[in-house]
């Protein structure tokens, strides 16, 4: 029998993840704290040892997890936490988490998880460590669980050389990922390049992305490092990759699948060493069943990919982000440093087409409207308004005809009544009704009346 020992300070989790793992089959033990948790490890084996990461006092999970990995190197380690951030999924992964786990619970993915770590056969900690010393701030905000999920996928292929495809609608942060990527890497010393693929012709972006020799083309007056060289050790960022143009996508390929480039207007391939990753805000497999983008590129692009969620799925970080955005504005002669709960609630509501950058500009008029330090609805754009007005005449539009009877039931109504008022005549039904006798029998037939003449 698997032996699982459970870590909360919270007793309602602890009978959660009790009952659960019960279910499997498994034996449970539970811990409030680290003392206690410590003084269990060390007198039993656990195979998997699932921990809250916030316990409450001056030890928390990560530094258990260190621990656990010097006294019980043998026992499976899985993080939860209501509050995930990318350093925190970073730093269970370089401290050797078989798995991170975010709350709310899934029930299925805490299972599937703990079968995962408790099937493994290779008890020893990922090979891959991530840079411990580096300390700058990623830039991406949100507990959600689907931002959780983020972070945990970004902090397991930091440390390869693997390429990686973000995906995600215009504004939601694709070059923030990419640059968190980066910074957790093996490479993170290094450049991080990066460049905006539509914002170029074809030609320019090639002179740009390989280089140039001197003479090469008009204005060539000397040779000029492309931008893959001047990734070399470190990651190129190819952004909204979707807009390059089929003769580009050809070149591309080479320089991925051989790790080299000739420079425009020269003969020798030069070797790179640039971890590539591309983004873009297309459906590319749509595109490659249209004849848009190369099939063979897009293979080789998406061998990992990442999805970054739009900000409607995740409303419930709005508040995190607007927090953040009023503390540190782009316009530091901007006063606002709050929101009223009122402009904080139509916020939320909205659906946020432009995503965060959306809600960063949308803060950005408030704020310059603001007569002092609180933002109010007045203050915010009519868009958002008009949304909110909308959306109260859907509602009352929809409260007015709740309870209103469809054709069908009026008709019903009709019948019963004319039926009763002439004594349960179908005859004289008909007549009232002014339709003929046969229609009068199908419809008691149809509302089940019982119904018969007079005498009868």
């Amino acid at each position: 029998m698997k032996r699982i020992l459970v870590i909360d300070d919270d007793l309602e989790t602890c009978e959660f993840l009790t009952d659960i793992f019960a279910e499997e089959g498994w034996q449970v033990t539970a811990s409030q704290t680290a003392e206690e948790a410590r003084a269990t490890v060390a007198q039993s084996h656990f195979d998997l040892i699932v921990s809250d990461i916030n316990l409450g006092g001056r030890v928390n999970g990560v530094a258990l997890l260190k621990e656990f990995k010097q006294s019980s190197p043998a026992s499976e380690i899985v993080l939860i936490s209501g509050f995930g951030t990318l350093e925190t999924a970073v730093a269970a992964v370089r401290e050797g988490a078989f798995d991170y786990v975010s709350k709310p619970f899934d029930v299925n993915e805490v299972i599937t998880t703990a079968r995962r770590a408790l099937k493994r056969e290779d008890a020893e900690a990922p090979a891959a460590v991530l840079r411990s010393d580096h300390k700058e701030a990623s830039g991406l905000i949100g507990h959600s669980p689907k931002m959780s999920g983020l972070y945990k996928q970004i902090a397991l292929l930091a440390p390869s050389d693997s390429t990686v495809l973000i995906t995600g609608e215009s504004g939601v942060g694709k070059e923030l990922v990419a640059r968190a990527i980066h910074h957790n890497s093996l490479r993170s010393s290094a450049p991080f390049v990066t460049v905006n693929c539509g914002a170029l012709t074809e030609t320019l972006l090639e002179a740009e992305l390989f280089g140039h020799t001197k003479g090469s083309f008009t204005g060539a007056v000397s040779d000029k490092r492309g931008l893959f060289e001047e990734a070399d050790s470190g990651t190129l960022l190819l952004d909204e990759i979707g807009e390059t143009s089929p003769a580009l996508q050809v070149k591309l390929l080479r320089a991925l699948q051989e790790g080299e480039i000739r420079r425009v207007g020269g003969a020798k391939a030069i070797r790179v060493d640039a971890r590539v990753l591309a983004a873009t805000n297309r459906d590319l497999e749509q595109e490659v069943k249209q004849g848009h983008f190369r099939e063979d590129l897009y293979y080789r692009l998406n061998v990992v990919t990442l999805r970054i969620p739009p900000l409607r799925e995740r409303r419930e970080d709005i508040p995190l982000l607007i927090a953040h955005l009023l503390k540190f504005p782009r316009n530091p002669r901007i006063r606002a440093t709050t929101i009223s709960a009122e402009a904080l609630s139509l916020l939320e509501r909205y659906d946020w087409p432009g995503n965060v950058r959306e809600l960063e500009n949308t803060l950005e008029h408030a704020a310059v409207y603001a007569r002092g330090v609180v933002i109010t609805p007045e203050d915010l754009p009519e868009k958002i308004l008009r949304h909110h007005q909308t959306d109260e005449r859907e509602n009352r539009i929809q409260a007015t005809f709740a309870d209103l009877p469809t054709l069908d039931e009026l008709e019903r109504r009709y019948f019963l009544y004319v039926l009763e008022s002439v004594g349960g005549s179908r005859t004289r039904a008909a007549e009232v009704m002014g339709v003929d006798r046969r229609t009068v029998t199908r419809m008691v037939e149809r509302y089940g009346v019982k119904s018969k003449e007079p005498g009868e």
